[in-house]
């Protein structure tokens, strides 16, 4: 996680926020270190419900579909990672009513019933390119049509002080009423990270591969050497097996690749990394420090569930530094 100014703590401690398809607890973590209060959060998988409250002491309500919008308390910003679906929705652009029967729509009903000042969403980089654009089109439509004007862009984690590199489409959505007529979304923050800043210091032999197809076709020592003539970004240095996903190896001196829910090849979830002379995979708790996640954080006591979550999670720096830019924004002061 990163960390700010004085002038920055508690500064949101009259804001309260839900925290939809929460989990692990991304934005819930970056939303409270500014003092932030949740009042709610949902959560279907029963797994990550359990790695939630052993971090935060509660169990999310499950499955939001189920979920009315009036049992949910009044809140002043909306934080949800809301999954791609089809909306099959070409050429009807019926706007909220094209949304149904997608998770996108729960969270505009809520949004809808509640008008929250903000809502802050999140999704996978190629979101604006679905169905040839019009699944983009339908959620700006839908949410200027419930009351909110809306800016979105790619971010990119190594930008903002993890050594990861995650992109993913971030939505601002700022009520009408606090007549948000432009905005930018931060660049990033001036913090240099190798794979090497997250490093546990005794790792079990688990983690590591040794076969006999390891290629490894280029120098550390040379990355190491010219690692400030590189940007912040995975360094492949060679190859398990054919060097498909989860084959590909990288030095410890640049980026991890992004973190990922689903397995491939011998890397997993993680990637595969040279350290110190040897081939591994990241454990869970480098795995999530990778995503910014704070040192107290428990990651889930299975490894595959580990890194399913910490895979399926926001950046948490990422998120921390948008919240600041609508803090430095003083909406929320109206």
């Amino acid at each position: 996680m990163l960390e700010f100014t004085n002038d920055y703590k508690d500064v949101l401690e009259k804001v309260s926020f839900i925290d939809l398809f929460a989990g692990i607890g991304g934005f819930r973590y970056a939303m409270e270190y500014f003092g932030a209060k949740c009042v709610f959060s949902s959560e279907w998988d029963k797994f990550a419900q359990a790695c939630y409250e052993n971090n935060f002491g509660e169990i999310p309500t499950g499955d939001i579909t189920k979920i009315s919008e009036e049992e949910i308390p009044k809140h002043n910003i909306i934080c949800a990672g809301f999954p791609c679906q089809s909306f099959s929705v070409s050429g009807h652009r019926k706007g909220f009513d094209d949304t149904r029967g997608t998770l996108f729509f729960d969270v505009a009903r809520i949004a809808k019933h509640h008008q929250p000042e903000i809502l802050i969403l999140e999704n996978v980089r190629n979101f604006e390119k679905h169905d040839n654009g019009n699944t983009l089109k339908t959620v700006l439509q839908t949410l200027d049509e419930i009351g909110y004007v809306t800016f979105h862009k790619v971010l990119t984690s190594s930008s903002f002080g993890v050594p990861q590199r995650r992109q993913r489409i971030f939505f601002i959505a700022f009520n009408k009423k606090l007549n948000v007529e432009n905005y930018n979304f931060p660049n990033g923050v001036n913090i240099f990270t190798t794979i090497n800043d997250i490093l546990e210091q005794t790792v079990p032999n688990e983690f590591y591969i040794n076969r006999d197809d390891i290629n490894i076709y280029k120098s550390p020592n040379i990355e190491q050497d010219l690692f400030n003539q590189y940007p912040q970004r995975p360094i492949q240095i060679g190859k398990v097996n054919k060097g498909g996903q989860g084959e590909r190896i990288y030095s410890s001196f640049g980026h991890a690749v992004t973190q990922s829910a689903t397995t491939g090849g011998a890397g997993g979830c993680t990637g595969l990394y040279y350290i110190n002379g040897k081939i591994r995979k990241l454990t869970p708790k480098e795995s999530s420090r990778v995503q910014g996640f704070p040192e107290h954080f428990i990651p889930h006591e299975r490894k595959t569930q580990a890194w399913k979550q910490v895979g399926n999670s926001v950046s948490i720096n990422v998120v921390q530094t948008l919240i600041k830019s609508i803090v430095d924004l003083k909406v929320l002061e109206k």
